[in-house]
């Protein structure tokens, strides 16, 4: 169930984090982070994208609570969100890619999904 990982934080310093890796992946397309994080990353990312593809002012004001970058709301209403029209879910990709040479964490690679056109 999405929402219930604790990632050995307090509430506020796990949302704050989330909220700023959310904001990160749609504004850069990409990010690398452990593998846990990233299936967090991933729910709500799906959800801000399936917010965007209604595109009304609750919405708009919804996702702005939630991303810390007017610019990223701008841009994931205006660019990503009608690029995944056609598309029910499935908006982003996980790839792992090994340990972290630190401490042994198991790394992973989140990105949002390129639409193959036909």
């Amino acid at each position: 169930m999405p929402g219930t990982r604790k990632l050995g934080r307090v509430t506020a310093s796990r949302l704050a984090m989330l909220r700023a890796m959310v904001t990160f992946l749609l504004e850069k397309g990409r990010i690398e982070t452990t593998v846990t994080r990233a299936k967090e990353v991933r729910s709500m990312t799906e959800k801000m994208i399936t917010l965007g593809k209604r595109n009304d002012l609750a919405a708009r004001r919804y996702a702005l609570a939630f991303i810390t970058k007017e610019d990223v709301v701008k841009k994931l209403f205006d660019e990503i969100a009608p690029k995944y029209a056609d598309r029910n879910g499935g908006y982003t990709r996980i790839t792992k890619i090994g340990p972290r040479r630190g401490d042994g964490a198991e790394m992973a690679i989140i990105e949002l999904v390129e639409n193959k056109k036909k």
